[in-house]
């Protein structure tokens, strides 16, 4: 049985072609429409037939707009042809000509008032068009014909119960239930009629009764225990579902709506306790327990959400400890309590079970990056690339660690790599342009780490990293310094504070003779990093070419403390002058 009038639509759009039609005279005295037939010649109906079945044809080829005319024409010939009818009012429907498929189906069933498929097709018709007082009525004529169809009785009971006629639409409730049995259906649809009159205790008997009968299936439980509930008596909620549980100890479905019911109590504490409970139970699907879960995603970052997301997640991946989804949502959840290490080994375990998840293998690739797990990076992205090579990302990953390592070359072929297979991710390839210009920095090829520089920036201006090295670069080399003192502010601007950035400006100024406003900006830098050799050399030069010789010794003296031993730094110190 079918759970509403969405059914008619349904029934309407799957009828069969009728190819036959009986054309009876219309002896009903009550009826809105008349259909005048014809006397038909044994020629016309020789015509008729023919445009019918090339009209059934064209239909079958899909050529709607051909049968619509054959049928119109067989319609010409014979007007009271209700299979010709009913196949118009079928390619009109399938046209949205709603109006004009209802007109040809009203003519049907007056001149056919037997045939169960015409009512059904109109019963779709008003439907659509809600028109609903008819509907009912249509629904009483099918009844009639066919009286053994319960989705008649349910169907026409709420279409009373559209038009608000309670009572009659519970007397059709009634009629079903004494001629089929009750149902989940009627109760369910007794049950709203009765919530809309303020009848709470009506809407409940039913399923009170089912409980008495059946008081270890719990079904009826759950809709009696949502029933109280949804009508702001917790308690008697609560009642029901402690009764079941008593009877059902082991259903997590009863657990799950005590969670529910708790929760709309605010009692936020036992709802968690019924959610680990009903989590706990591997016959709740996994599919529910991640629906669950996912619901809590809009509550971050609210640290409680986030402890409770983690501990539902543990749970899940203890009870499905066979499912890779278990263990990717307790990596996930993991991660967003920020602990990264903790996570590594979990998503591992979803990998063992499922390695086709590509998503998994770079999120794992990114946490052993962040742990400067340089070496697991190499061998997982190396495995990740065997399975699936054609991944920008992940060749940038393994680039990266390569690069981390020292291994110049291994790092460049990785990072072209990305290149070569991220062409429309501006940010990635923003990214792998910068590897390359650091590797042929450390190559010592400066027109390649120029040009990969300028092609990193291209794709995205506002990448600050590369925004600072190659300023930094240029700098070093006394070269195109607008250019470098550009870029310097603007990584800058892009993230304030950052002490490496902001030695880059002071450098950048420091090699234009821009003396004062350098040592604005590595004093800057030394606020947010006051144990950098380098930055206390900077300062040293700095301040040198502003004739404070004293404190530049100072600070050059302080580099060395803090762990520079270079050459040029000893010869500041003993010469008590600025060296290159």
């Amino acid at each position: 049985m079918k759970n509403s009038c969405v059914f008619f639509v349904l029934m309407w759009m799957m009828l069969p072609s009728v190819t036959f039609a009986q054309r009876k005279k219309n002896t009903d005295k009550n009826s809105i429409v008349m259909v005048v037939g014809k006397p038909l010649t044994r020629r016309d109906s020789v015509v008729v037939d023919e445009l019918f079945y090339q009209a059934l044809r064209e239909k079958t080829m899909e050529n709607g707009k051909n049968a619509a005319t054959l049928f119109a024409q067989v319609l010409e010939i014979d007007p009271a042809n209700t299979a010709g009818m009913y196949e118009l009012a079928r390619i009109r429907n399938s046209e949205n000509k709603d109006e004009e498929a209802r007109q040809l189906l009203e003519k049907a069933v007056t001149v056919d008032p037997e045939n169960e498929w015409y009512w059904l097709a109109l019963a779709g018709n008003y439907e659509k068009i809600n028109d609903i007082p008819k509907l009912e009525n249509v629904f009483k004529e099918l009844i009639r014909i066919n009286p053994e169809k319960p989705e008649y009785y349910s169907n026409q009971a709420r279409a009373l119960a559209m038009e608000k006629k309670y009572d009659e639409a519970l007397t059709a409730y009634d009629q079903l239930e004494t001629r089929f049995g009750k149902n989940e259906e009627t109760i369910s649809g007794k049950q709203k009629i009765y919530l809309k009159q303020g009848k709470l205790d009506l809407a409940t008997k039913d399923l009170e009764q089912m409980i008495r009968e059946n008081p270890t299936e719990t079904r009826a439980y759950l809709q009696l225990a949502e029933l109280y509930n949804s009508n702001n008596q917790n308690d008697k909620a609560l009642k029901v579902l402690e009764n079941a549980g008593k009877n059902n100890p082991d259903d997590a479905l009863i657990h799950l709506a005590l969670a529910d019911v708790y929760r709309d109590k605010k009692d936020y504490a036992a709802c968690f306790n019924q959610l680990k409970t009903a989590f706990a139970f591997p016959s709740l699907k996994i599919e529910e327990k991640l629906r669950i879960i996912s619901g809590y995603f809009p509550k971050f970052p609210d640290p409680e959400a986030k402890s409770s997301a983690l501990e539902l997640s543990r749970i899940i991946s203890v009870t499905h400890p066979d499912d890779a989804r278990a263990f990717t949502v307790y990596g996930d959840m993991l991660v967003q309590n920020a602990s990264y290490v903790q996570a590594i080994p979990v998503y591992k375990k979803s990998l063992a079970l499922n390695d086709q998840t590509y998503a998994v293998w770079e999120q794992v690739m990114r946490l052993e990056l962040g742990e400067n797990q340089f070496d697991q990076v190499i061998k997982d992205g190396e495995e990740v690339l065997s399975l699936f090579p054609n991944q920008a990302v992940a060749n940038y990953l393994v680039g990266v660690a390569y690069a981390q390592k020292g291994k110049v070359k291994e790092a460049l072929g990785y990072f072209k790599n990305a290149v070569s297979l991220g062409n429309t991710n501006k940010d990635l390839l923003s990214q792998a342009y910068s590897g390359i210009g650091d590797s042929y920095h450390q190559l010592k090829d400066d027109k390649q780490s120029d040009a990969a520089y300028e092609q990193s920036i291209s794709n995205n201006p506002d990448n600050a990293y590369t925004l600072n090295n190659y300023a930094y670069y240029l700098s070093l080399r006394g070269e195109k310094l607008d250019r470098a003192a550009e870029m310097s502010r603007h990584s800058n601007e892009l993230q304030p504070n950052t002490a490496s950035f902001e030695d880059t400006y002071a450098w950048v100024l420091f090699r234009q003779k821009k003396y004062a406003e350098a040592k604005t900006w590595i004093e800057k830098a030394i606020s947010h990093n006051k144990n950098s050799a380098g930055l206390a050399e900077h300062y040293g030069d700095i301040v040198y070419f502003l004739n404070d010789t004293e404190s530049a010794v100072k600070y050059w003296k302080t580099a060395k403390q803090l762990g520079s031993n270079s050459v040029a730094l000893e010869r500041k110190i003993n010469e008590k002058k600025y060296s290159e």
